[in-house]
């Protein structure tokens, strides 16, 4: 019989429980572990940013070619974020954390700034209902709130550092992050009617909150009081309040309109089987799922690649989940552990909320899918955000190697 947890086994070492020896291999700090979750983070970023531009140019090019443009036009804008965002990625990890740091108050100003004039200048665009937009030419424009939501991230991170010997005090853990720069660029994004964008950034800062230490009571009690103002806004609106009531089954509309977006979406994901019919075979992508390549691009991929072809693309994201928290839980610096908690939190939450669309799980909020979905202001964002977590891994991976090499220096007794 084996010995029970904390009694010696025969060797006379103490007895390891399996889930013991699980949490001390996913909290290691060595050489090795912060190798592979580099690895981890490089690998799986780059492929699912390929995989998300196969799947644009799949869902997309039937659209376009429809519209009399190139089918390959929107792929291929697609791919040239994607580079562009996989170069910074690349350059970004040779830069140390605390040269990255010096971004905070750019990059919230900045955000702050592109919102402001989103908002409140000629150069806001409004699409499908959000003004969220910067036009910059006929056919290019620029989403601020996806930069935004990096901007606080980091943000967030280096003003709790900053403050950590005050973050008992409570005041000092929502000023200035909550306000005034969290709740500004919150504002700005609901101003422009973009719900779904102020649940992530809402995410994000609560997420920063918990670590920084406030009590799970007063976060679930913000959290509360956070969820009866959005639902104040949704109801406010016709257009979301018609979502919810479609999501309820309560009233679809004339002619069941409202509720035809997710119900094709749930058809084109559930038709799909084991192993789908077949990369670019969608049937249902032929102006039956209305933007496929957008926020229901995980429904064409389900249909194509079944349900193997979920399994891939959900296990990429776990991994970068697994990687992100154990560089998260080496670190001994607060700036990285509420750095890659809010990446985290928006990257993985971004994605469940996606899921929960495309399953019928959560009315539709018009959040779209990290890596995979069309966008390039959002492929970008996601890979800088990657590039701050590839400069901490690459840190801690170099900072496990020096004190390696250090050991092995020391003579032996």
């Amino acid at each position: 019989m084996a010995s029970p947890r904390g009694k010696k086994a025969k060797n006379g070492k103490p007895k390891i429980s399996p889930i013991s020896r699980l949490i001390g291999n996913i909290e290691s700090g060595s050489a090795r572990t912060a190798s592979i979750d580099y690895m981890l983070v490089f690998v799986t970023s780059i492929a699912l940013a390929v995989f998300g531009v196969l799947m644009v140019q799949s869902s997309a090019s039937v659209e376009a070619i429809a519209r009399g443009n190139d089918g390959f036009e929107v792929a291929i804008s697609q791919a040239m974020f994607a580079a562009l965002g996989i170069a910074c990625m690349i350059v970004m990890q040779f830069f140390k954390p605390e040269s990255l740091k010096r971004l905070a108050w750019p990059a919230a100003i900045i955000a702050f700034g592109l919102l402001f004039l989103v908002a409140f200048t000629t150069l806001g665009h409004e699409v499908l209902g959000n003004r969220n937009w910067i036009r910059i030419t006929a056919t290019v424009g620029l989403q601020p709130s996806e930069f935004a939501k990096l901007a606080l991230a980091v943000f967030a991170a280096f003003m709790l550092e900053k403050k950590q010997g005050m973050l008992h005090d409570y005041k000092h853990l929502f000023i200035p992050v909550v306000a005034p720069v969290g709740g500004a660029i919150l504002l700005l994004v609901l101003w422009g009617k973009d719900v779904g964008t102020a649940l992530i950034l809402i995410l994000i800062i609560a997420t920063a909150l918990f670590l920084g230490g406030l009590k799970v009571k007063w976060l679930a009690l913000t959290g509360a009081a956070g969820f009866i103002v959005l639902s104040v806004l949704v109801f406010a609106s016709s257009n979301r309040r018609a979502r919810v009531l479609a999501w309820l089954n309560i009233d679809c509309g004339p002619d069941d309109r409202i509720c035809y977006q997710s119900s094709m979406g749930l058809h084109a994901f559930a038709s799909g089987g084991w192993f789908g019919v077949g990369a670019g075979q969608s049937r249902l992508k032929w102006s039956y799922v209305p933007e496929a390549q957008n926020d229901f691009i995980f429904s064409i991929l389900g249909e194509e690649f079944g349900f193997v072809g979920v399994l891939f693309v959900l296990s990429m994201f776990a991994l970068l989940a697994l990687a992100m928290y154990r560089i998260s839980m080496r670190a001994n610096d607060l700036y990285t552990k509420v750095l890659m908690g809010c990446i985290s939190s928006w990257i993985i939450g971004q994605t469940f909320i996606n899921l929960g669309t495309v399953s019928g799980l959560l009315p539709v909020i018009g959040v779209p899918l990290p890596f995979i979905s069309s966008g390039g202001s959002a492929m970008l964002a996601v890979m800088l955000a990657m590039g701050f977590v590839l400069c901490s891994a690459r840190a801690q991976k170099v900072a496990a190697l020096a004190t390696l090499v250090e050991d092995a220096k020391k003579p032996k007794k």
